[in-house]
């Protein structure tokens, strides 16, 4: 969860500066190391900042429908093309920390409604949101595109 993340993160952030400017202020008045102070404000920032850019990473993927890993991709062809069905067009899609979203568009010469085919799909990909589509396959039963 990237809002529980972010939480965490800023608590942390706050407390490590608290404890730089600790370090800071005993520095400076017990060694005279006046600059103490504003290093200890610029390590503070770069750890914020190195946080920040990987949170904002992170979500951004979710944000931008970042494409799922390729073995997400690949199992669900796995399945779905385990019988006559021929995977045509296929996007997958992030919506969430290990969520994804999927359309796919089947070629199969004996079609089956879709929930046949969404029954196949095991619940350990993770696919929250699958939306398929069917074509039958008529080239090979001599339809005008074969014989010409």
């Amino acid at each position: 969860d990237h809002a529980l993340r972010s939480a965490y993160l800023h608590v942390l952030a706050d407390a490590l500066t608290s404890v730089l400017a600790i370090v800071a202020l005993v520095g400076g008045w017990l060694l005279g190391a006046v600059w103490l102070d504003p290093i200890m404000g610029l390590v503070g920032a770069a750890l914020v900042a190195r946080w920040s850019f990987d949170l904002l990473r992170r979500t951004a993927a979710v944000l931008l429908d970042r494409q799922a890993p390729e073995k997400v991709r690949q199992r669900l062809r796995d399945v779905l093309e385990s019988g006559s069905a021929r995977i045509a067009d296929l996007h997958v899609w992030s919506i969430g920390p290990g969520n994804w979203a999927a359309i796919v568009v089947l070629v199969d010469d004996d079609a089956q409604q879709p929930e046949a085919y969404k029954a196949l799909v095991p619940a350990q990909l993770e696919i929250d949101h699958l939306t398929i589509e069917v074509h039958r396959c008529m080239d090979h039963l001599g339809s005008p595109a074969a014989a010409s």
